[in-house]
């Protein structure tokens, strides 16, 4: 039996997204629904892979196939492709998997030729209106399949606009359309030395290849990438019957969403344009209506729009995204999907629907991507601070956004590269710029709705975006935009507003965010259902404070080396560090204690009762020296000046023990375990100063829990001297304080064979912390620094490693040391604590594949703590270990 490639909307339903694509699934399902959706077919996902497999090209089973759905549609419409007197127009539209709005190519008013444009002319009776439909399709195709740029069209309908003395499209006349149609079809012929396809079948089959083809194009590449979606799963294509909605007054076109995808409110929210075709109303190129102004004009279609919204909303149990025609008064559907929506709008939609009963709590913990988050923790601007306000637009994604202004996609990618936050300002956008909206901290748009291409790419994204800010005037070439009595020009600095569409002159001051109800009952619920614990890594008290208000249930990391940076302490460690006799390193200690101490009272008064793992230093003592070559080239000059004889000893002795302490590869030199083995007297110090902070707070009446860590232990024996200097010193100081804390002795398990051997490493630790930052270095054999700086972005685009294993675990080789880490340990120690404190403990997979190993903790930097409780309650209902469906309201 030979494979089905194509499939008539009423064959397919929601249940074959995979092959139908989102858009050709919901195209069936409305079918079968018997909403007003115009009569198509769909071509396959597997005729995608069935193209690429046989070398771009469509096969005898493809075409004949789709052939025989053409029948299906002529016989269904009365119309015919090619016919003169009655021709059959059609769509020809993407549909992937997952959406990717505006990724991907559509063609339409397909079928048109010189012959079938005069048909249309007479079927409708209006000359003007089908040439301008001819015209649209010569340019869509000439862009979309000939590869024709666009700008050359664009160029020649500007050129007979300012001939003809108007402004905008509607304005021109039949013969006008006529002068463009010929100057499109000479375009055409200059740019491929050929006329412009006339056969209808032809222009489909080159179509449909042209949209496998965008499958693969540069954005949709870049797009995938970011998102994360498969590259193998292909696109579908959706041929689909034409209405217009460019046909007078009482036709048009529009998108809208169920709810408003910005802050999530349950109202209808979106746009249209009266008099209107296809993509006028995403491309940006006129600013549209809001949808509520269509109830004045088309009551009748506007409470069918309302009424079909509602239904499809209770069928799909989400917020849906619905573009719709209106023909002569009739009210076509030609697409709903699940609609792209800010973190904060997916949290309201979320905790609405449980409580309006559409879905139970469970769905909406899993419907709530934990890496949006981040979004609703971004920091946005402060009402109270002065803002020189130069302009407003509509506020197309919220959150605030200070950077450069940038006029181009790639510049804005090359100046992101370089640390620097940049503001894209466009026209409009486009699927082209897709790296640039990546790359940058916000989107402005002079062009669009709140719902065009930037719009809706930037709230998939959490970016800041304003759009259709008029008052703001570009111009490209000169790299600047004119507002009022202000010019500003690339590398200025601007702040945008994308929650009010307000544009502000310079940096404005940003406050931290403040989380809603919604926000905190989801939260409240994945607590309910999570079984791993949430940690935080914090190396001060404000850290701490900041984490114990996001929900961290202790601290799982705190780097105490980070509490030797500041300016103020680093003579002292220096000092410490370039000691050459015990005595003398005894004395720098002596100075650094109180203040380790009141570190350390700050950040347990904070946790107050919570764990809280602290690591003894680890980094490399070089790392709080001035570099040798600052220093060689300080002594060259005071040398060749021959002035000041006794500074030139001081730097040259300086220069003499910072060279006796380089290494060839410091990270994995003398640091961590190593350096407390060679001079025991640091970390009894810092054991000294962590005890004395608990006591003290012992005597306030605040209890406190100390888990030292010993930092880079390979081998059983490291761990087993540094823990006896651990209790040496605490028994020491209790007997002297006269006072018993009670504490624990662990280790970081951060290199392989700390892992291979943690079966011994065990009888020595009370906990094992797995540092899967060094972890994942030594187990690649990669500097993080110059693996991410050279060569780790071309593994990733060239599909060597699936992801940057710095950002999410790598399982099948460092995740496997971890399980195997694991299970020794527990063999020696069954109730031996485990977590993870790396950067991983705030990724949703990494921290999965946690909870699925048996931890019980995982560890993030604070502002990821919201993001890790939601995906620790995740992990529990994807195993299918859930207590009890928590259940319908």
């Amino acid at each position: 039996m030979k494979n089905k490639y194509v499939f008539l909307f009423d064959e397919g339903n929601q249940q074959m997204k995979t092959i139908l694509g989102g858009k050709g699934a919901n195209l069936a399902e409305m079918t079968r629904a018997g909403l007003p959706v115009p009569e198509g077919f769909t071509v396959s996902t597997d005729a995608c892979k069935a193209y690429y497999e046989f070398e771009r090209q469509l096969t005898a089973d493809i075409l004949q196939q789709m052939k025989e759905a053409l029948h299906q549609l002529e016989m269904r419409s009365g119309k015919k492709l090619g016919d003169q007197s009655n021709p059959l127009l059609v769509s020809v539209r993407s549909g992937s998997v997952y959406s990717m709005p505006g990724m991907m190519d559509t063609v339409l008013n397909l079928g048109l030729n010189d012959e079938t444009v005069e048909g249309l002319a007479q079927l409708t009776n209006d000359k003007r209106f089908a040439y301008d439909c001819y015209r649209r399709f010569l340019q869509m195709f000439g862009d979309v399949v000939l590869g024709i740029p666009h700008y050359l069209y664009d160029n020649a309908l500007l050129e007979i606009k300012r001939e003809a003395g108007v402004t905008s499209d509607p304005e021109l006349t039949f013969e006008h359309w006529m002068r463009v149609i010929t100057a499109y079809k000479n375009i055409t012929i200059k740019e491929t030395g050929e006329g412009f396809p006339q056969n209808p079948f032809d222009q489909l089959e080159l179509a449909v290849k042209a949209v496998f083809d965008s499958w693969n194009n540069q954005r949709a590449k870049v797009y995938r990438k970011a998102h994360q979606i498969p590259e193998h799963l292909g696109t579908a294509v959706n041929i689909q019957l034409m209405v217009f909605g460019n046909m007078g007054n009482d036709s048009g076109t529009g998108v809208a969403f169920t709810r408003n995808p910005s802050t999530g409110e349950n109202t209808l929210y979106g746009e249209y344009l009266i008099n209107a075709q296809g993509e006028d109303v995403v491309a940006g190129i006129r600013t549209p209506e809001p949808i509520e102004r269509l109830q004045e004009q088309m009551p009748e279609v506007y409470h069918q729009f309302q009424n079909i919204c509602q239904q499809l909303e209770n069928h799909y149990l989400d917020m849906q995204d619905i573009e719709f025609t209106v023909e002569k008064g009739t009210l076509y559907i030609l697409q709903t999907r699940n609609g792209k929506r800010t973190a904060k709008a997916a949290v309201k939609i979320a905790v609405d629907m449980v409580q309006e009963g559409l879905i139970t709590r469970d769905e909406a913990i899993m419907r709530i991507d934990p890496n949006s988050l981040d979004q609703i923790l971004h920091r946005g601007l402060d009402q109270n601070a002065h803002m020189n306000i130069i302009a407003k637009g509509l506020p197309a994604s919220p959150g605030a956004a200070t950077g450069k202004v940038v006029f181009d996609a790639n510049l804005a990618q090359r100046l992101a590269h370089q640390g620097e936050s940049v503001i894209l300002v466009r026209p409009e956008t486009t699927p082209d710029d897709i790296h640039g909206i990546i790359a940058s901290a916000g989107i402005l748009t002079s062009r669009g709705g709140m719902t065009s291409h930037a719009a809706v790419v930037a709230r998939g994204m959490g970016k800041s975006c304003i759009c259709g800010c008029e008052e703001i005037k570009i111009d490209l070439q000169a790299k600047q935009f004119k507002v009022h009595s202000y010019t500003i020009h690339e590398g200025d600095i601007i702040t945008i507003d994308g929650g009010t569409g307000r544009v502000i002159l310079g940096e404005a001051a940003l406050v931290d965010p403040e989380f809603t109800d919604e926000f905190k009952t989801l939260l409240l619920w994945a607590e309910d259902i999570k079984e791993i614990h949430v940690r935080a890594n914090a190396d001060n008290p404000q850290d701490a404070k900041i984490s114990r208000g996001f929900g961290a249930e202790g601290i799982g990391l705190c780097r105490t080396e980070h509490m030797f940076m500041d300016s103020t302490r680093i003579p002292i460690v220096q000092e410490m560090i370039l000691a050459e006799s015990t005595p003398e390193r005894l004395k720098a200690l002596e100075r650094l204690l109180p203040i380790q101490q009141n570190d350390f009272y700050g950040i347990f008064k904070e946790m107050q009762d919570l764990p809280v793992t602290i690591r003894l230093l680890d980094p490399p003592l070089h790392e709080f020296l001035p570099s040798v070559e600052d220093l060689l080239v300080k002594v060259t000059l005071l040398r060749e000046r021959k002035e000041n004889p006794s500074d030139l000893l001081q730097l040259e002795e300086l220069l003499r023990k910072v060279q006796t302490l380089h290494e060839f590869n410091p990270m994995l030199g003398h640091r961590g375990c190593r350096l407390g083995i060679i001079y025991p007297e640091i970390y009894s110090m810092q054991v000294e100063a962590i005890l004395r902070a608990v006591i003290q707070l012992k005597r306030e009446g605040i209890q406190c829990f100390p888990e030292i860590m010993i930092p880079l232990v390979g081998h059983v024996k490291e761990l087993s001297i540094m823990k006896r200097v651990v209790h040496q010193t605490a028994q020491r100081l209790m007997e002297e304080e006269k006072e018993h804390v009670e504490y624990t002795v662990g280790t970081m398990i951060e290199v392989p064979r700390a892992a291979l051997t943690a079966d011994e490493i065990a009888l020595e630790a009370d906990f094992f912390s797995f540092g899967t930052n060094d972890l994942t270095q030594t187990t690649f054999g990669y500097s993080r620094d110059d693996a991410e700086g050279k060569f780790l972005s071309y593994y990733v685009d060239s599909q060597i490693l699936d992801h940057n294993p710095f950002e999410i675990l790598d399982q099948s080789g460092v995740g496997k040391l971890v399980k195997m880490g694991a299970e020794l340990g527990r063999k020696t120690k069954p109730n031996l604590k485990l977590g993870i404190c790396g950067e991983h403990g705030g990724e949703k997979s990494s921290i999965r594949f946690c909870y699925e190993t048996g931890l019980d903790y995982v560890s993030c930097s604070p502002y990821r703590i919201p993001i890790a409780r939601l995906a620790a309650a995740q992990a529990v209902l994807q195993s299918g270990r859930a207590k009890t469906e928590t259940s319908q309201l």
